[in-house]
């Protein structure tokens, strides 16, 4: 990935069909799609959903922002992403997670919350071999496949995984089982931290990916004035996760005015990332309106 890319993400499931289509029109390079199984609101499937916007659209790409990887049983996440990915034309970005912030929802779907990051490395190995190989072995701690062959494969030799996270072992999952890293909640100085750490890990190391890419998810919110797009912002993303943001979205989200969000995305852009998910942080009635200014008046400055 040499050139910068620009996403955006679903956030309500009734309309996905035609926010993908608003988004491919107004130029964005991808669209991410979010889950969880509950959570402090409604909230969709990334598999489903980006499966209804992949019929809708021809160009934009499809990522997962991210799949909850340890809730699923990893040849079924393999079988998955291949069929979207196949259906997609190849347009399938897999961005994984490990989750953990509800955990009612691995308690009411069988998978003790402890074991979600040794599950989601393990995972990640077996979609690996399933998208690459044919009659596909593997003993591990949670799987066992015996000459396991997916067809049809992806179109993608493989599909590009990207692990999001915040943490030494998400580093260190991207690092050695991953294609890309993608944090969220992050500042340009923390990115750059992690992408030192992550270099050094595949320096001393034997990887799987040759090529690795960075990039970072950033809510975002934008309007001609800056208070309103930050009151907006801390509004929306504390009924969201449940907490107070009135102090964190100066931070670790991209707010402001055009020209406050162009200048702090460009010290994202210096620190080296190349994939920017700008998932709105607004009320619903403003994500149109926020989508198109962002399209229009701060991603032009960097194409």
């Amino acid at each position: 990935m040499s050139k910068l890319q620009f996403g955006t993400g679903l956030r309500s499931v009734a309309d996905t069909a035609q926010f993908a289509r608003r988004a491919e029109a107004l130029g964005y390079d991808v669209l991410g799609c979010g889950e969880h199984v509950m959570f402090h609101g409604p909230i969709g499937n990334t598999f489903v959903q980006l499966a209804v916007a992949a019929g809708a659209t021809e160009r934009i790409r499809l990522m997962s922002t991210i799949a909850l990887l340890p809730l699923y049983p990893a040849t079924l996440a393999a079988k998955m992403g291949s069929v979207l990915d196949v259906a997609s034309a190849g347009r399938y970005l897999c961005g994984i997670g490990v989750g953990g912030e509800f955990p009612k929802e691995f308690e009411a779907c069988g998978v003790p919350v402890a074991e979600r990051g040794a599950r989601a490395t393990e995972a990640m190995q077996v979609m690996r071999k399933l998208w690459t190989e044919r009659e596909v072995s593997f003993h591990g701690r949670f799987n066992t496949l015996n000459q396991i062959t997916l067809d049809p494969p992806p179109e993608q030799q493989p599909p590009p995984i990207w692990v999001a996270g915040r943490k030494a072992a998400a580093m260190r999952r991207a690092a050695l089982f991953g294609d890309g890293w993608i944090p969220y909640m992050y500042t340009p100085e923390l990115l750059a931290e992690s992408m030192t750490s992550i270099g050094r890990l595949r320096a001393e190391n034997p990887v799987a990916a040759t090529e690795f890419n960075y990039g970072v998810f950033i809510f975002s919110t934008v309007h001609r004035d800056g208070d309103v797009a930050r009151k907006m912002a801390a509004e929306r993303l504390g009924r969201q996760y449940a907490q107070n943001f009135e102090n964190l979205v100066g931070k670790y989200a991209l707010i402001g005015t055009p020209a406050e969000c162009r200048e702090r995305l460009r010290q994202y852009v210096d620190t080296g990332a190349t994939l920017f998910m700008l998932t709105s942080a607004c009320p619903d009635d403003y994500i149109d309106a926020n989508i198109k200014l962002l399209a229009e008046e701060v991603i032009p400055e960097f194409r």
